[in-house]
Order: structure tokens, then sequence, then C-alpha cells
């Protein structure tokens, strides 16, 4: 594995195509008494909102979004301009059925990698999505965040990983199975620093939603 640091800051554009940001925002909150995730306020802003912005200032381009639970809801609340809006109503099977339904929404675009953040997760800003970002190569490229040396998100997946994601992307694991097939490759990018990767699971995770990015 290899590692990069604040060279990453740059905004620059990235070479074989662009890197098209995805937020997977379809959860049901089911530990939080059923409210969706991406409903959720977090200084005034929806969740979704938050995430879609970070990916902007984090230099992303095009946006795709994946939504699932009151998708409707989610619509007409949200401002989601400038995004494609993917609706997955497999949702309830776990993150990997929206991670599947947001590469394939990516198909056609020309985007050479896809940055894929999570709508709970608001402690991660765009400093940590631009240095994420900033070790696209070409679309053999993968990288992640990581957090004292330990893999987490933002996570950039090359174009020509895509069809293998997806083939093993079940249930709640994601991409999770084919990176540690491919640990060798991964580019772990240091952002512990600049962001604070905890999940809005519980109600007793609603507390930092008033906290930002480090």
């Amino acid at each position: 594995m290899t590692s990069t640091t604040d060279r990453a800051e740059a905004d620059e554009t990235a070479p074989g195509g662009r890197v098209a940001g995805l937020v997977l925002a379809a959860g049901g909150g089911r530990r939080l008494g059923g409210r969706p995730k991406a409903l959720l306020e977090h200084h005034g802003r929806l969740l979704v909102e938050h995430a879609l912005d970070t990916l902007r200032t984090g230099g992303c381009g095009p946006l795709h979004v994946v939504l699932g639970a009151s998708a409707p809801l989610v619509r007409e609340r949200a401002d989601l301009a400038g995004c494609v809006v993917t609706e997955n109503p497999r949702w309830a099977e776990g993150m990997g059925s929206s991670l599947r339904a947001g590469l394939t929404s990516l198909a056609g675009t020309g985007a050479g990698a896809a940055l894929v953040v999570l709508v709970d997760q608001p402690g991660i800003g765009g400093r940590a999505v631009a240095r994420v970002r900033a070790a696209y190569r070409s679309p053999a490229s993968l990288a992640a965040a990581a957090y004292g040396g330990e893999r987490g998100h933002p996570v950039l997946f090359g174009a020509s990983h895509w069809a293998g994601i997806a083939d093993g992307a079940v249930g709640d694991r994601g991409a999770r199975d084919y990176l540690k097939r491919h640990a060798d490759v991964v580019e772990l990018v240091e952002c512990g620093d600049v962001a604070e990767p905890y999940d809005i699971d519980t109600e007793a995770d609603l507390a930092r939603l008033e906290r930002g990015p480090v």
C-alpha cells in the first residue's frame, strides 16, 4: 500500500476522465426510529445536501445520488439541483444494492472514477474528498481515506473496477471484500487531521450532528 497526504489538496483536472461524486443516501434509519438519514439536519441543512456539497467542494463532478427510503419526500424537501438522482427500490437489502445502482447510473458518463461518500458521515468534508480525489491516476485507480492508517471513507473506485465491485456488492458489505482482495493496489490517503469518520446510526449519535469536520 502507498500513502498520500497534503499533495492531494490541489484541485487539478484528473487525467483520463473526470472523477464523479456518488452519494449513497438510501438508508431508512431503522435504528433511528425509521427516520431516513438523508433527511436528518446538520447545521441547518439536510444530510444529503451536506454530502453533495462536500463532493462539490472537493472538486468532484458530475454528481450522482442514490435514494431509497422515503425517496419522494427526499426529492420534495432536499435541494438536489444539478445532480443525477437514482432511486433504489431494493434499498432495504443493504448498502450493496445502492452501490450497484449508483455505479450503474455512472455508466456512459465518461467518468474515469467514482468517489463515494456515505450520507451518514457528516464529519467528512471537502478537504478529505479533495485529498482522495487527487489520488486518481487512471481508470485502474483504487484509493481510500485512512484514519490512523485504517481504511475508511470516502473511497475512490476507478472505472475499470466498477463491474467487479458491483458483482460483489451484497448486503451491507458494499465494496469491502473487493478492497480487501485488492489491498496491494489501494492507495491510502491519510485524512485524520481534516475529517472524523463517525456514522450517524443511533439516537445517541444524533448529538454529533452539530459538529463539523476537523
